[in-house]
């Protein structure tokens, strides 16, 4: 993979990314304003399945700010996530309080490059394939990488979190 720049300035996350000298590819698409399913809108304009695509969600456990990566494909299964990081009981958390959280806006969340490091579970289906995307840290555009790279420069923990949409 090459890294590029496609697509504008870099975002938090692509910075992230090239300071830690991961391979990337930034893939740019025509964001539509009224689109209400960012990953599924990601994946039909790139033409990639969207079990490859994952969605970065802010949940609360036990009333502390952790983030899940799971397929647009799914949804978030929140009593794994719980048991995932050794809690009891998740929440999702606020979209305004994720905004101020990790510094982007709700369809333009990135795993990398948050305001502040919160404890991060990637599903464990992303590690089937090569590569996954997810978002680069603003809606249109899309970051793929290997699973590996995602894992290490979150230093996140993989777990079945995802459950079929």
């Amino acid at each position: 993979m090459s890294k590029s720049r496609k697509g504008g300035q870099g975002t938090p996350a692509t910075v992230a990314l090239t300071r830690a000298k991961a391979e990337f590819t930034l893939h740019p698409y025509e964001h539509e304003a009224g689109a209400r399913t960012y990953g599924e809108e990601a994946a039909d304009a790139l033409g990639v399945p969207c079990e490859r695509v994952f969605k970065t969600l802010v949940a609360e456990v036990d009333g502390e700010p952790a983030v899940a990566v799971v397929p647009v494909s799914g949804r978030l299964d929140l009593k794994a996530l719980a048991s995932a990081l050794g809690g009891k009981r998740a929440a999702m958390a606020e979209a305004a309080a994720v905004e101020r959280m990790t510094g982007y806006v709700v369809g333009g969340i990135s795993p990398l490059g948050q305001r502040r490091a919160l404890p991060t579970v990637v599903d464990a289906s992303a590690l089937d394939f090569e590569t996954v995307y997810f978002s680069a840290g603003r809606r249109g555009l899309q970051i793929e990488t290997a699973p590996s790279e995602l894992v290490r420069l979150t230093r996140a923990i993989t777990a079945p979190i995802g459950r079929p949409g």
